[in-house]
């Protein structure tokens, strides 16, 4: 009989980690706090041992064929005059000509989901509410679902985990605030631009935004954000962090009241800390977490979605060569923290200015994906 587990997030960990593990025979359920798939998001960019991972995945060319198609980029001051271009790279994506892949995070996700389909189970808009594991498995409680026992659960869910939270303790003992917030949307291209991005900051580099083309230069991906201490705020309340948004980048000149107009009336937004999880375990028993929720790097690395990749499928390789699931998960965390640790440290290596190319050609191969 195939053991159980139930992967809490759809999202790219969520996603990967139900192929891989099904592919070594565990019967994967994945549930998700959304009602399908989340639309929107930035362009997150798969490198170095990830692109390895998709491959494996038989999703390589299908990524490649998804990628952004930016040309280069332009630095705007606060009244919209030009202070440098490059057709080289962008800072969102680094160099134009990297084997890197620079994709829509929504196009990923989707790419993911396509293949994790045959043996998987899906409970979109239900969560997990409580745990309670024992030496036999962890009986999991849903929001809506009837109570179910898995041989395992994994925790995907992101930076504000229930699992880590239900399994681990409060998420203040975990996550480490780096000092700024961002918000993320999408819009009509009203700005016509042709893959281009498009960055906007102040004198003083406290605000800024960045918008670029998507979907044949159709739409705009906005990606604000401002520095700012631990705000206390409700996090669903999207209301009030748009307003928050525009309060702070309201000052800038250019097109910026258009921007936050279309901010406003966004249906597809994302607001949050840029922060880092940090802690000493990633798994307890039965449960275990991968990609943000184990070890969120904060969009200041570029490396979020690379080391979800690489955590999901390492996690089910060692999963698959025992049947001793501490093991393999003790085995698990040890392979991946040194990757975790050089990766994280890209979000902090220069601080407003991102991580140097050297140091991010390091991190980005800093694990081999077979043991020797």
């Amino acid at each position: 009989m195939k053991k159980t587990v139930l992967i809490s997030g759809a999202g790219v960990a969520g996603l990967t980690a139900a192929h891989w593990l099904h592919r070594h025979g565990y019967a994967p359920t994945v549930v998700e706090r959304a009602p399908a798939l989340r639309p929107g998001g930035q362009a997150v960019d798969v490198r170095g041992v990830a692109l390895d991972v998709l491959d494996r995945m038989d999703l390589l060319a299908g990524a490649r064929r998804l990628r952004t198609t930016t040309r280069g980029m332009s630095m705007l001051d606060a009244e919209g005059t030009e202070q440098w271009r490059s057709t080289e790279l962008t800072l969102s994506a680094g160099r134009l000509d990297s084997d890197d892949v620079e994709v829509l995070r929504d196009d990923l996700t989707a790419l993911l989901h396509s293949s994790a389909q045959d043996g998987v189970e899906y409970l979109f808009g239900d969560a997990v509410t409580a745990l309670d594991q024992d030496d036999d498995g962890v009986r999991v409680t849903f929001r809506d679902a009837a109570p179910r026992t898995f041989d395992l659960v994994v925790g995907a869910d992101g930076l504000h985990s229930a699992v880590r939270r239900l399994a681990f303790g409060p998420e203040e003992r975990f996550v480490h605030h780096l000092g700024s917030y961002v918000g993320v949307f999408s819009t009509d291209n009203f700005l016509g631009l042709d893959d281009w991005q498009v960055w906007v900051h102040d004198d003083s580099r406290t605000a800024s935004y960045c918008l670029y083309p998507a979907r044949a230069n159709t739409e705009l991906r906005a990606t604000l954000g401002f520095a700012a201490d631990p705000l206390d705020h409700d996090r669903h309340d999207v209301g009030r962090q748009k307003a928050l948004l525009a309060e702070r980048l309201g000052g800038l000149g250019w097109e910026t009241p258009k921007v936050l107009d279309a901010l406003r009336a966004a249906p597809d937004f994302y607001f949050d800390a840029m922060a880092q999880v940090r802690m000493d375990a990633w798994w307890h028993g039965r449960v275990v977490l991968v990609g943000d929720a184990a070890h969120c790097p904060s969009p200041l690395s570029g490396q979020g979605s690379s080391l979800a990749l690489v955590g999901a499928y390492v996690l089910a390789d060692e999963l698959a060569r025992s049947d001793d699931h501490r093991a393999a998960l003790a085995r698990y965390d040890a392979r991946m923290r040194p990757f975790v640790a050089v990766n994280q440290a890209l979000a902090t290596e220069n601080p407003g200015q991102g991580a140097s190319e050297e140091s991010m050609e390091r991190a980005k191969h800093a694990i081999s994906l077979d043991l020797s």
